[in-house]
Parts: structure tokens; C-alpha cells; sequence
């Protein structure tokens, strides 16, 4: 068995396995764009739906039917003799007027 020696040891690597290889990429690479038709299969997970932004701060007001505490901005409101009254749902709403 014959030992190769730098220059020839780094020509039998260029010519017997980094060629090749570089000829099978190229070649895969073509056969993929031509028969792929574009179709990828996502692996990502779809993004979870995203929640309506809420403001920060501002004033509550407390719905008359659940007592829960509403954000002014985000609340059903009814004027109701002139004062507006705000109401955390429609089913608070309907229920208030009935």
C-alpha cells in the first residue's frame, strides 16, 4: 500500500470525493427545480390567532347587570335618559333594556 504525500493526497481528495460530490449537488439541485413545481412542505406550525389589541389604561366603568369592570374603549355603550351606560357584552346589554 503506497502512501500519498501532500500535493497528492490533496489532488486525490479535490478529484475522487469533493468533485463528485459537488457534481451530484449541482445536478440535484437542477432535477429539483425543474420537477419540484415550487410545492415545499411547511413545517412550521401555523401562528396562533392574535388577540385584538387593548389599550393600556384609560377609564373602566362597571357594567350594571355582571358588575364586571369594562374599558370605555372597548365597551357596548347605550345612552340610556341621556346618561351613557356601558355594558361588557350584548347579552349584558339585552338583558339590561328588557
Amino acid at each position: 500500500m503506497c502512501r500519498r504525500s501532500g500535493p497528492s493526497m490533496l489532488r486525490y481528495l479535490i478529484v475522487e470525493i469533493l468533485l463528485p460530490l459537488l457534481v451530484f449537488l449541482f445536478i440535484r439541485s437542477i432535477l429539483r427545480s425543474l420537477f419540484g413545481s415550487g410545492k415545499q412542505v411547511s413545517r412550521r406550525e401555523p401562528a396562533p390567532p392574535r388577540e385584538p389589541p387593548v389599550m393600556a389604561g384609560g377609564e373602566l366603568k362597571k357594567d350594571p347587570v355582571c358588575g364586571t369592570y369594562i374599558s370605555t374603549s372597548l365597551a357596548l355603550t347605550r345612552t340610556i335618559k341621556g346618561e351613557s351606560v356601558y355594558f361588557c357584552s350584548k347579552e349584558c346589554r339585552d338583558k339590561f333594556v328588557a
